[in-house]
């Protein structure tokens, strides 16, 4: 079993009050649960208006299939960000169970 999880810093300078960042946040880690089918949510930096920490998990009997959905997941958070913020940081971790 592969267990690749994510942690993305996310840089939102348009969003000022709380409830706009809520707006743009819930939208993209439901888009990633429903169509990348990967564990998602948005789990840090909430009391702050101008930044936004992203989740996700991804699990698979197969080391390639999970990196190619993180990779995918990766593509579409940056994707979704185009105009609105971007990525400033990001933690990728594999962890492989025997």
């Amino acid at each position: 079993m592969v267990t690749v999880s994510a942690l993305f810093t996310i840089d939102i300078p348009q969003s000022h009050p709380l409830k706009e960042k809520r707006g743009d946040g819930r939208p993209l880690v439901e888009r990633l649960r429903t169509r990348l089918r990967v564990t998602a949510t948005e789990i840090g930096l909430q009391d702050r208006v101008d930044a936004a920490q992203v989740g996700f998990a991804v699990v698979s009997g197969d080391a390639s299939t999970a990196r190619a959905v993180a990779d995918e997941a990766r593509r579409f958070v940056e994707d979704y960000l185009i105009g609105r913020g971007e990525v400033i940081d990001a933690a990728i971790e594999e962890t492989t169970l025997h």
